[in-house]
């Protein structure tokens, strides 16, 4: 027999065979099984689904009373579901470029829908294409100023759209595919970013890859394809929406409450249809990963640039420092790494641990300069406390009339203080989850007070420092 020498630690394919046949005498043809039992560990492929304006409440999988995501569902069923992410800034451009760097906002510099992206800053995508991964970027950039040049440095398909100013539309959106123009008449904007991205999985099937697939959906205007544009139309919306959903209804649409089935209700009615709409596209992504047979060793992330809030403290959209706002949904599942699935993380994750994480299970280093904490020990399921406090942050966004916030937040407080105003904000979300009572005031309030202060202190320190 032939003297086979690993390379490194690890056994070719043609060696794991020959190991295979020639000493053991067992299935030959399973080469995971292979895999496994000499150390030959393929790097594992990736797909990082990112939407738009989804709070984390909204799934069926956490309990939503009407909403049906199987197979967002399947995917918390099958990997680790973080209940406890935030977007460190929750709003679309700052949290995308916080996704794709690792870094916060006032370190990557888009603080704002209006503050360009900065060519120099480096993706995990450059460091997974240096290590010979095949990447390609499908759906919503929607960071300002010129689409950067990241067609070999990073990507070796990109394909994003500039339509109604970088937020595309949900019908016959135009997509920039490689730098062309092109029409895209007929087509339903989620389902089409999805069988782009399928075409791109099926060419690159031998691995590895990463495809980032970022929706537009479900940003308003909340248009569903015309199959679901019935569905849910027996909800009852009552039981979701917030107490206090009357009164805003009062400040938006005039005096009159226009129900259910009324202008508001029908917005939020089609929000939930363009998520279930989003749901059955993600759920053709896992299909084909089980088709292609490669869906033992690809990692699937599902996560959302931001929250949105639907009248709570009779507030709409998002720039918030609150609960609706900074929370987002995010589900990992990896099936060749993950240790007992369907697990529940309630530790607290945040965007810029995305980029980190990934580069860990890659094999990669992640740099230095990243400011998030890598999630792979959580996934291997080590009981692992990663941080007992976050800092989020968000900068003014004209016209919104929102200032500029910092905030901490422990397991138990939410602190924040608001740029050029006096007054500050003091919750604990435990007792008071909706963020209803402000105890900044209160004996309780200054008696938890000195140590945030003391961590946002530090927060600020490191921020002022870059």
């Amino acid at each position: 027999m032939d003297k086979i020498k690993p390379t490194d630690g690890k056994y070719s394919r043609r060696q794991t065979l020959k190991i295979l046949g020639g000493s053991l005498a067992i299935c030959a043809t399973d080469l995971a099984l292979a895999s496994r039992i000499f150390g030959y560990e393929k790097r594992p492929n990736i797909v990082v689904i990112l939407s738009d304006d989804h709070r984390a409440d909204t799934m069926s999988n956490m309990g939503h009373p009407f909403i049906q995501t199987p197979n967002l569902d399947r995917l918390a069923k099958e990997g680790v579901k973080f209940t406890n992410a935030f977007a460190t800034t929750p709003l679309c451009s700052p949290s995308r470029g916080c996704y794709l760097t690792g870094l916060y906002a006032h370190r990557h510099g888009v603080k704002n829908n209006y503050t360009p992206w900065n060519d120099k800053n480096v993706t995990f995508l450059e460091h997974l294409k240096n290590d010979g991964y095949k990447n390609a970027f499908f759906g919503k950039w929607h960071m300002p100023g010129k689409l950067p040049d990241l067609l070999g440095k990073a990507l070796d398909r990109f394909v994003t759209f500039t339509a109604s100013g970088g937020q595309g539309l949900y019908f016959d959106c135009p997509l920039i595919i490689d730098g062309v123009v092109t029409e895209r008449k007929g087509k339903y904007l989620t389902e089409d970013l999805t069988d782009l991205a399928l075409d791109f999985i099926r060419q690159e099937k031998s691995g590895p890859f990463c495809v980032y697939l970022a929706h537009k959906a479900p940003h308003q205007p909340f248009s569903p394809p015309p199959a679901l544009r019935k569905l849910y139309a027996d909800a009852d919306v009552s039981r979701t929406l917030p107490p206090e959903y009357h009164a805003w209804i009062h400040q938006k649409e005039g005096s009159t409450y226009y129900g259910v089935m009324g202008s508001v209700g029908k917005k939020y009615l089609d929000y939930h249809r363009v998520i279930t709409a989003m749901d059955q596209q993600i759920g053709r992504v896992l299909s084909e990963l089980d088709r292609l047979g490669i869906a033992y060793n690809t990692i699937v992330v599902y996560a959302s640039d931001n929250g949105y809030m639907w009248g709570e403290k009779q507030l709409i959209d998002k720039r918030f420092p609150y609960e609706e706002a900074t929370r987002i949904p995010l589900i990992v599942r990896y099936p060749a790494k993950i240790k007992n699935p369907g697990r529940i993380s309630a530790g607290m994750a945040l965007n810029v641990d995305v980029a980190p994480t990934l580069l860990q299970l890659a094999g990669l280093k992640a740099p230095g300069a990243m400011q998030g904490m890598s999630l792979a020990p959580v996934l291997a399921n080590k009981n692992i406390r990663f941080r007992n406090s976050i800092h989020l942050e968000h900068f003014k966004d004209f016209p919104y009339n929102v200032p500029a916030w910092d905030a901490v937040r422990t397991d138990h407080f939410l602190y924040v203080e608001y740029d050029g105003q006096k007054g500050a904000e003091l919750f604990d979300i435990i007792k008071d989850p909706r963020t209803m009572h402000n105890l900044i005031a209160t004996p309780e309030g200054k008696s938890v007070l000195p140590e945030l202060l003391e961590m946002m202190k530090n927060y600020l320190r490191g921020k002022a420092n870059g």
